[in-house]
């Protein structure tokens, strides 16, 4: 098989790239890295040194892709199919970016970073910063309530990068963060996003792991219920 995909199931920006392989039914070997086992860790090491999931590699090209919105933009131009995640047209492609972005920099990184101060021994948690970060997701929330308006997806009409961005991220966000109830179009959202097969597959095989997530009590019901 050509491409062989590098990941984890638990690992929110491994599941958007995993959403945009679903949705095109893009075959793919599907390799778990496990950090604590050295071989899993020395396959992954081997092909890009940083060590950071997800990572793709294109055997048929000898190619070596690393970052999720790169792995994405490869996989669309290199193994397009039905589904197009990025537009042709620039000015709707520069959209897209703009939104995936925005889900990484101001979703992800503040909601990964508030998880990483949960594993700190007791005590030692910076309340400055997690404060921020919360603060972050509310402002972050807000702006995506008003990009939505009356669209079914964040830039529009379209299941683009920028919703396989979305999802993960949101997902994991509302734990720590809860979306407010002035937030509809927000919370109407994240349920389309949760019933999208290509997401739902991947929370489907991320449930056996579930059990290891700081905040597993807060996850939504049905996948609280696997992490217990």
């Amino acid at each position: 098989m050509s491409l062989v995909f590098y990941g984890h199931p638990l690992a929110s920006f491994c599941h958007k790239v995993l959403i945009a392989l679903y949705e095109n039914a893009t075959p793919f070997e599907n390799r778990l890295v496990d950090l604590s086992d050295e071989a899993s860790r020395a396959d992954l090491f081997r092909f890009w040194p940083m060590g950071k999931m997800p990572l793709l590699r294109d055997e048929a090209r000898d190619s070596t892709i690393p970052e999720t919105t790169i792995i994405i933009e490869y996989l669309d131009h290199y193994y397009p199919g039905p589904v197009r995640l990025l537009p042709l047209e620039i000015d709707r492609a520069l959209q897209v970016r703009l939104w995936d972005r925005f889900f990484d920099h101001y979703v992800q990184v503040p909601m990964q970073t508030l998880v990483s101060h949960r594993r700190r021994p007791e005590g030692t948690a910076d309340e400055i910063e997690m404060a921020a970060c919360k603060a972050t997701l509310t402002t972050a929330y807000a702006m995506i309530e008003k990009q939505l308006g009356e669209s079914p997806w964040i830039t529009g009409d379209a299941f683009t990068m920028a919703d396989c961005a979305a999802a993960p991220a949101l997902f994991y966000a509302e734990t720590l963060v809860p979306f407010s109830q002035e937030q509809p179009k927000l919370g109407a959202y994240y349920d389309r996003l949760l019933a999208r097969p290509s997401f739902a597959r991947a929370l489907e095989e991320a449930r056996p792991y579930f059990k290891f997530y700081p905040y597993q009590d807060r996850l939504p019901a049905r996948y609280r219920d696997a992490a217990e």
